[in-house]
């Protein structure tokens, strides 16, 4: 199989003083995964909204290269926990699709006792393939609401529209079916997606948002490609999110 080469694209970690540099107040959290493998994140307290968002990125970097965007959500005061999966980063490990759908939990945990968030106030959010693993996490623990954002329905789906319709997806075990996990799923959902993403086009996002339970709501941001949703969406993507977190939490 060629999972490591396809699906997971980690990059190396660069030890600066990224909290002196992002201007945000940084936490280090070590923890590790039910089978033991250690693993780091960033919690960031705000005084805002009375929520925390748990997100979990996508197949590449690492959790450096969302420290812009983590400034911009900690602006809206939103408190956020963001972690590396296992082989990503400063995380231990190589990564698998259980292994991330672990990490998750293992980081849901250090929410809920370590930091005693209770789960009507964390919101699970989603990227791109991070979306299939905290949708797995929606479906296995409570939570106010899930962002699911870039997100496809499954690998295989992905593959069948970039390959012409070919099963591709056999070269891979990785099946990240989000579809299925979203049957199980009882809290509100937000989707956003670019309506000119050419790595996730639009239809898959549809078909992640009709698989669905309601209460549901799909955002477009228009104009927005799979890399440049957060630049392109400005301040009509952040109000959208804000607005929805605080929804789910009452």
């Amino acid at each position: 199989m060629l999972d490591q080469l396809l699906v997971y694209h980690p990059t190396p970690w660069e030890d600066r003083d990224w909290a002196r540099l992002s201007r945000l107040p940084l936490e280090e959290v070590w923890f590790q995964a039910k089978d033991g493998t250690r693993l780091f994140g960033w919690h960031v307290p705000a005084t805002g909204l009375p929520a925390v968002l748990l997100w979990c990125h996508g197949n590449a970097g690492n959790i450096i290269h969302r420290l812009e965007n983590m400034a911009a959500l900690h602006s809206l005061g939103l408190s956020v926990f963001l972690f590396d999966y296992r082989g990503y980063g400063r995380s231990e490990g190589k990564p698998s699709e259980p292994g991330l759908y672990q990490d998750a939990l293992a980081a849901y945990e250090v929410l809920a006792k370590a930091k005693h968030v209770p789960p009507e106030r964390i919101v699970l959010f989603g990227r791109s393939l991070g979306a299939a693993v905290a949708g797995t996490l929606a479906s296995q623990r409570p939570a106010a609401g899930l962002i699911l954002e870039s997100a496809f329905p499954s690998v295989e789906a992905l593959a069948r529209f970039h390959y012409w319709g070919l099963p591709m997806h056999l070269l891979v075990s990785a099946e990240f079916n989000l579809a299925d996990r979203l049957r199980e799923v009882r809290v509100p959902v937000l989707v956003v997606h670019g309506d000119r993403d050419s790595l996730v086009p639009l239809q898959l996002g549809q078909a992640v948002f009709d698989a669905a339970r309601a209460p549901k709501d799909l955002f477009v941001v228009h104009g927005a490609d799979h890399n440049d949703l957060v630049q392109i969406g400005g301040a009509p993507y952040f109000e959208r999110l804000r607005r929805f977190v605080k929804d789910v939490i009452g």
